[in-house]
């Protein structure tokens, strides 16, 4: 049986503080975590040591057993026999046994060293949640929208990985949010939890609208009549047709602002941002002799 050096495993000295231990082992599972290594075995028995170690020290109790034991465990393997008063033989012996063939079969075999249960019993690492379970594994799926239906919200039926999933898009989602269906990913190792489905949102533009978080902008056409001389103008928005006054005098590039006719907060109702409406003045072309005559006496007049 193999001897177990936790602190070499998670790379700290033996006086680590508890601190120093949580860092090393965070850093160590993220790089070798399954998800993070798919099909990668040796990832995953590392995954699994880092694991083992931490289950040891970051435990106080565990902890000052294992430097007592442990050093003990050193000395009979170097010397072949038992030394510091201790018999390795007989306690290992008795260990054997401990939370019988009945309980491995729960949990699917025991996934702990035979060093780590020949000191701790099997059923030490399996107090609460088990750091051997593994959350199911994540499903991706994409999902495009229109401009309209981000705005207004949908349903839509997607099949990811084999399932049929009815969808349900609220109002305000934006382009590249994930939304995540808990649970629905693949199946928990060991009784951990399932996995999660996560669907990125790819909303498709729209040439004349321009979205920026919860504001529109859009550019709208004016007749040059109507700048001149003020009016009103049905303007096509995505919440339907509304009339806009146009002032007097309006000016090319100039900009309009209507509140709360933007695009809705994400889950916040009755919420919305702003519209911009950019005003494009349009000149009058072929214009009759008469028009003609009619400007050039405005402009005398301007003179």
């Amino acid at each position: 049986m193999e001897f177990k050096d936790y602190y070499k495993t998670l790379g700290v000295s033996k006086n680590a503080s508890a601190d120093e231990i949580r860092k090393a082992y965070r850093k160590l599972a993220k790089q070798y975590h399954p998800d993070a290594n798919p099909n990668n075995k040796a990832a995953e028995d590392k995954f699994k040591e880092i694991s083992e170690a931490y289950e040891v020290l970051e435990d106080p109790e565990k902890r000052k057993k294992y430097d007592t034991l442990g050093s003990d465990w050193q000395k009979y393997e170097q010397a072949g026999a038992q030394q510091g008063g201790f018999d390795w033989g007989k306690y290992a012996q008795s260990r054997q046994g401990y939370a019988g063939d009945e309980e491995d079969e729960m949990f699917g075999g025991s996934h702990f060293s035979d060093f780590f249960e020949n000191i701790f019993g099997a059923s030490q690492g399996r107090k609460g949640n088990n750091r051997f379970s593994r959350k199911g594994q994540d499903f991706k799926a994409d999902l495009e929208l229109t401009l309209n239906e981000a705005y207004t919200g949908t349903e839509r039926i997607l099949n990811v990985s084999g399932q049929q999933l009815k969808i349900k898009i609220k109002p305000g989602v934006e382009d590249g949010q994930t939304l995540r269906l808990k649970g629905k990913g693949g199946s928990g190792i060991n009784g951990g939890p399932n996995g999660d489905i996560m669907i990125i949102v790819h909303i498709l533009p729209q040439l004349e609208i321009k979205r920026e978080g919860v504001n529109i902008y859009k550019d709208v056409k004016v007749p040059l009549y109507t700048a001149l001389l003020g009016g009103e103008m049905n303007i096509e928005t995505l919440s339907g047709t509304i009339k806009m006054k146009i002032p007097m005098g309006s000016q090319n590039g100039a900009t309009l602002r209507l509140k709360n006719k933007g695009f809705p907060y994400y889950e916040k109702e009755n919420s919305y941002g702003d519209l911009y409406l950019r005003l494009e003045i349009e000149l009058p072309q072929n214009l009759t002799e008469r028009e003609l005559e009619l400007f050039r006496e405005l402009k005398n007049l301007r003179k």
